[in-house]
């Protein structure tokens, strides 16, 4: 699996503009292969923003690069541009290839290579 992160540090005051932005989008991702779930992560107030990030698992990275390179991607970033007084500089990108995975009622599972 694989684990892509934007970090985004949202201007006071524009929280719930910039929540909005993400609740009412079409994100164009339920159809695209190996994309497993989204999460917006609300993180910490600092002195002059707060930290927000997006999550999304994919099965693999190369299902992830697919997405980066695909229509739905193009689709779903086509106003981001739009939203950029609602935080400071641009977002950061993280990504994570999966090494474990531990779920409730199961035994720790090791990544396949």
């Amino acid at each position: 699996m694989f684990i892509a992160m934007n970090r985004f540090q949202v201007i006071l005051g524009q929280e719930e503009a910039f929540e909005q932005v993400w609740l009412s989008r079409d994100t164009h991702l339920v159809a695209v292969p190996g994309f497993i779930e989204f999460h917006l992560l609300r993180g910490p107030t600092q002195e002059n923003h707060t930290l927000f990030s997006s999550h999304t698992v994919w099965q693999s990275r190369e299902d992830f690069e697919a997405w980066t390179r695909s229509e739905a991607f193009r689709k779903a970033h086509r106003n981001a541009g739009d939203n950029k007084p609602l935080y400071l500089g641009h977002p950061h990108f993280e990504g994570f290839d999966v090494i474990q995975t531990v779920k409730r009622d199961m035994a720790p599972l090791a990544a396949s290579t």
